[in-house]
């Protein structure tokens, strides 16, 4: 099966965010960090890069390539939200993700062709993206990850480009040699003083004349420069998150039976949380129609987990978002933002009395398993073990 690596990067991303935030400072030359006489720049703005201006270089540098550029201290709680964001729209859309950076994601597309299209499911994600956070990405599209963020770095700012099989050759030689990855200054100082230039032209030295110069380095720059790279995709995986998912062979519109298998699902990831003496922040719930279209909804709660009070609010969330009365493939439900702890016993109202229930039905289930108590409604339609049309998948933290 022939590979499809698709490399994401959101556009100067801490300054996107800072604009999302504060959009005066849109088409301004913008810098993030870099503050004090000693600091660095962490971001600059397209219109600040005009000048010189790059990331790692120092602040009194920065000042006087550009000396009308707007310095912002940086809010690395704003881009770390931002980036858990796209990290979501990526990962529930796309079969391997890995997480190279807060900014930067590979993806393996790899037999979604026949199905989607890679270029345009690439395309579909990248606009999903700019829909839900405003923030503007580039990706590139090939069958490695060497040939995918060059492309990536050749189309920005808000670009895209794919490059097909047996073309990566022509892609790459005609560059200078600094565009590959991980050849810094010393090593392009090093190549450019013999002489090389271009990727092509590193691509056809001999890899003993290599070794000599660069090591053992030698074939791995060799194997780039000819567009070969077999780096796979190391998975990514959400540590902070807890979800389940249900889907359909038969698409269905019965809402009684999808909130009875809502409710159910809840249940279980409940009894994960309290097992794990874990409380989610925030609650998801994910509807897939038949078309494929997929939808989330989430909502911010008071550290919990209790059953009622997630319960309530997956309901209220699938009541919302379930509005186009399509048939529905797929239902799911996510828990983030986990914390260790317990949920607040309040002063009001019986959440003591259900604490004390839940703790009860967890004796019950970690006794004789998960499925033999529940809720009435929960429990009103066959569980999903005895449902023939339906596939379960669980996720847990790792």
């Amino acid at each position: 099966m022939e590979k499809a690596i698709v490399h994401y990067d959101l556009d100067s991303f801490f300054v996107s965010v800072e604009r999302l935030k504060n959009p005066s400072l849109i088409g301004k030359p913008v810098v993030v960090g870099g503050l004090s006489e000693r600091g660095v720049v962490s971001s600059a703005s397209y219109e600040a890069r005009r000048f010189g201006v790059h990331s790692a270089m120092s602040s009194q540098m920065a000042k006087r390539l550009c000396p009308d550029a707007i310095f912002i201290k940086g809010d690395h709680e704003s881009y770390t939200h931002y980036s858990d964001v796209v990290t979501e729209i990526i990962a529930e859309s796309v079969p391997a993700l890995e997480k190279a950076s807060i900014d930067e994601f590979y993806c393996d597309f790899s037999g979604m062709e026949r199905f989607f299209g890679c270029y345009k499911w690439a395309d579909k994600i990248k606009k999903r993206i700019k829909n839900e956070t405003g923030l503007a990405t580039t990706f590139g599209l090939s069958t490695n990850k060497t040939v995918s963020k060059v492309l990536t770095n050749e189309v920005k700012p808000d670009g895209q480009r794919g490059v097909l099989a047996g073309h990566e050759k022509a892609f790459l030689h005609p560059l200078a040699i600094n565009k590959l990855p991980m050849i810094g200054e010393v090593t392009s100082r090093t190549l450019r003083n013999m002489g090389v230039q271009s990727i092509g032209t590193l691509a056809a030295i001999p890899l003993e004349f290599l070794e000599v110069v660069l090591g053992k380095n030698g074939k791995h720059f060799l194997e780039r420069a000819n567009g070969i790279d077999e780096t796979p995709i190391v998975p990514f995986h959400d540590q902070k998150s807890l979800s389940k998912e249900l889907t359909f062979s038969t698409d269905t519109t019965d809402v009684g039976k999808i909130k009875s298998l809502l409710v159910y699902m809840v249940e279980g990831l409940t009894f994960d949380l309290r097992s794990q003496t874990k409380c989610t922040g925030t609650i998801c719930v994910k509807i897939r129609y038949s078309n494929f279209d997929t939808y989330t909804k989430q909502v911010n709660v008071l550290y919990t987990s209790d059953d009622h009070v997630i319960i309530e609010n997956v309901l209220d969330l699938f009541d919302r978002l379930y509005n186009k009365r399509l048939l529905i493939r797929l239902i799911g439900v996510r828990l983030t933002k986990l914390i260790q702890g317990y949920s607040q016993i309040s002063v009001f109202g019986n959440s003591s009395k259900l604490a004390s229930l839940h703790q009860a039905m967890d004796k019950i289930k970690t006794r004789h398993g998960e499925k033999v108590v529940g809720r009435a409604y929960g429990m009103q339609q066959d569980k999903p073990k005895k449902i023939q049309d339906l596939q379960v998948k669980k996720k847990i933290p790792r």
